[in-house]
């Protein structure tokens, strides 16, 4: 298959970058309407397109959870379209004005989100990510430079030409969404390499993608990183409430970044609040330290590996301390930064917990599953950055903006 190169398509999405940048909210609203409804309208090619996705998979054998993720449904490409009409629906960030001041000399200095330019975005095996990444970057003002898995190529590449031509519809450049076609190794290099044209790199994918793009990427990039979510039980904690939101944070699905992968309680109530944990979570293996094996002896022992494992299933580390500063220091030292939860009635500890855990989301009385855009109200998400710049947390269209300051005068010169 001949494929166009990655700098050539690049330079397309930069060109487009700046005609989208300038679009008017309808615009962009109705390029996102037409997309939804030329979704549903070509389901079918779009199926027969992940048919071969999905024999081809089969083949290469495949596990049962990679073909589920792969796998496209009518009911999931309505939900791809519903999620593009959602977006829609949201409020663009696009013009708006975050800060404005005067100085003493009369210069009127306002700061206003703008676009980031050219979003390039490298995801691993659910097509449905293209038309999610496209729907944000559109509605942001951005070109979608998309780099999707060898395993749902054909899905990927008929998902695209549905997209190119909603834009089209709308007087938009095709190019305001850029699908590489080549899913070798070499060009995903490649791909994180085009700094004269990607002004930001997201990727979606597992610890080989992360690793990856730390060592090869000369863009700037946010990592949607690994969720080694802590629940934090703390002395004064509604233990009934605690057992729920384990379970909840735990089991109600284990596969994702905001799972909780650790139990840690505290002393003076783990002789109580460890068996109820333990009747919540069934089916979940357990591995803990000696005291709190010492209290449920069905309880495996961990190993230190365990403390930092992001697990993605129905496993969960158990961790005893004698202290809130304990349970703090424990989860700084072992956490991605992703989400940390504490159970107390005690609002001095919740304060120094929020204020001393070291994470995208720190939450009180809750659990770490509504660490979500969605949830947030951010009506949908990129990813979930784990970085300090330039984002943190849920990425939704204001973290795929940046801001420009506008300085206004009637003449002012610097002495």
């Amino acid at each position: 298959m001949t494929t166009t190169p990655i700098p050539e398509l690049g330079k397309r999405a930069k060109a487009a970058s700046r005609l989208i940048a300038k679009a008017s909210t309808e615009v962009k609203d109705g390029a996102l309407l037409a997309a939804a409804d030329l979704l549903v309208a070509n389901a079918s090619t779009i199926l027969a397109a992940n048919e071969v996705d999905i024999a081809n998979a089969e083949e290469a054998g495949a596990t049962a959870t990679v073909i589920d993720r792969l796998r496209l449904t009518e009911a999931k490409i309505d939900a791809m379209a519903a999620g593009l009409r959602q977006v829609a629906a949201l409020t663009d960030p696009v013009g708006m004005v975050t800060s404005g001041w005067v100085r003493p000399n009369g210069l009127r200095i306002s700061k206003v989100r703008v676009p980031l330019g050219v979003v390039a975005i490298i995801y691993e095996n659910r097509p449905n990510v293209t038309s999610d990444a496209f729907g944000l970057c559109l509605k942001s003002g951005n070109a979608a430079f998309l780099r999707g898995s060898s395993g749902a190529i054909h899905s990927n590449m008929a998902i695209a030409v549905v997209l190119r031509s909603a834009v089209e519809k709308v007087g938009l450049p095709a190019d305001v969404v850029q699908l590489v076609e080549d899913t070798s190794r070499e060009a995903a290099v490649e791909f994180m390499q085009q700094a004269e044209y990607v002004d930001c790199l997201i990727p979606r994918g597992g610890k080989s993608l992360i690793q990856s793009i730390l060592a090869n990427a000369t863009v700037p990039f946010v990592i949607d990183g690994d969720g080694n979510c802590h629940v934090y039980v703390d002395a004064s904690g509604d233990l009934s409430m605690a057992a729920d939101i384990i379970a909840n944070a735990k089991m109600q699905r284990p596969s994702v970044c905001n799972a909780a992968e650790s139990l840690v309680v505290h002393e003076s109530v783990a002789a109580e609040f460890l068996p109820m944990a333990v009747a919540a979570l069934e089916g979940v293996e357990l591995v803990g330290d000696d005291a709190s094996r010492a209290i449920v002896p069905s309880i495996g022992e961990a190993s230190d590996d365990d403390w930092f494992t992001e697990f993605l299933d129905l496993k969960l580390s158990v961790k005893v301390v004698a202290s809130l500063d304990a349970a703090i220091d424990h989860i700084n030292v072992h956490s991605t930064g992703h989400s940390e939860a504490i159970i107390t009635n005690d609002l001095a500890a919740a304060d120094r917990f929020t204020a001393e855990v070291d994470a995208a989301a720190v939450v009180v009385n809750a659990s770490t599953r509504f660490v979500d855009g969605e949830e947030f109200g951010f009506g949908a998400e990129i990813g979930i950055s784990t970085q300090k710049l330039h984002a943190r947390g849920p990425m939704g269209l204001t973290q795929l903006t940046t801001e420009k300051y506008i300085v206004r005068g009637d003449g002012q010169t610097r002495g």
